[in-house]
């Protein structure tokens, strides 16, 4: 969900894993969040339409850690006891 912050209301629920999401990082500059799940993919969020851009598989776990790093890249950390850098771009 997207709340704001002011009011307290949502703005918006966000759906398309299949299970329940374990990591969440947000994606600065882009208007974007980062979604890890127990499905083991990663989904690309844009926030100002609500729509799934991207998703991401590749792991055998669950998707537990999440970051942004400082080239703009996506790192991810799974319970398949892996990290992997992706380019979203």
């Amino acid at each position: 969900k997207i709340w704001n912050t002011e009011t307290g209301q949502c703005d918006q629920t966000l759906t398309g894993h299949s299970w329940g999401i374990t990591a969440l990082c947000v994606v600065v500059g882009i208007g974007h969040v980062a979604s890890g799940s127990r499905d083991w993919n990663i989904k690309i969020w844009n926030t100002e339409t609500g729509q799934c851009d991207l998703t991401l598989t590749g792991h055998s776990g669950w998707v537990t850690a999440l970051c942004v790093l400082d080239d703009g890249r996506l790192a991810s950390g799974s319970h398949d006891r892996t990290i992997k850098i992706w380019n979203t771009e």
